[in-house]
């Protein structure tokens, strides 16, 4: 049952689906956006109701063709009210594929994306912004937590 009065005003912050995926090298691939500096890490917002592991997915294989499945999160980071609304981004796992994995990046008027790469990790200051540098180093201490739904292992 619903209660009317936690639905009366629910709060509003989104909810990023972000992946960390390496090579055997250790590299990490980021993608390249129009609308901002410096290459970030593949993922966006979830849909009303969507998991977010599923999100992660959907989005990665959206910006590189990847196929991944996602069950670990790797880093929680909460940012706060600026220019967009509160954030809460999800980094997930997503392993290490091999160097002959190709990578689609969908053309730039349907994505806005101009590419994406595996970046050296020595080289990641220098490719992100500030924020986005400090949360993929989070995300790189290799610790992890399990993705749940409803208190199940998401699958």
């Amino acid at each position: 049952m619903q209660d009317p009065r936690l639905l009366a005003k629910p709060p509003v912050c989104r909810l990023g689906c972000l992946v960390l995926v390496r090579n055997p090298r250790g590299d990490v691939l980021l993608v390249d956006p129009d609308y901002m500096d410096g290459m970030i890490l593949p993922g966006g917002s979830a849909h009303p109701n969507e998991p977010p592991h599923l999100a992660a997915a959907r989005h990665l294989n959206a910006e590189t063709g990847l196929h991944l499945r996602l069950s670990d999160i790797l880093a929680v980071d909460f940012t706060p009210a600026d220019r967009y609304l509160q954030r809460l981004n999800l980094v997930f796992d997503g392993g290490t594929v091999p160097d002959t994995t190709p990578l689609t990046v969908p053309p730039r008027h349907h994505s806005g994306l101009l590419g994406a790469r595996f970046v050296p990790v020595r080289q990641l200051p220098d490719t992100m912004a500030p924020a986005q540098y400090a949360r993929t180093s989070e995300a790189l201490a290799n610790r992890t937590l399990p993705a749940l739904v409803h208190g199940q292992r998401a699958t």
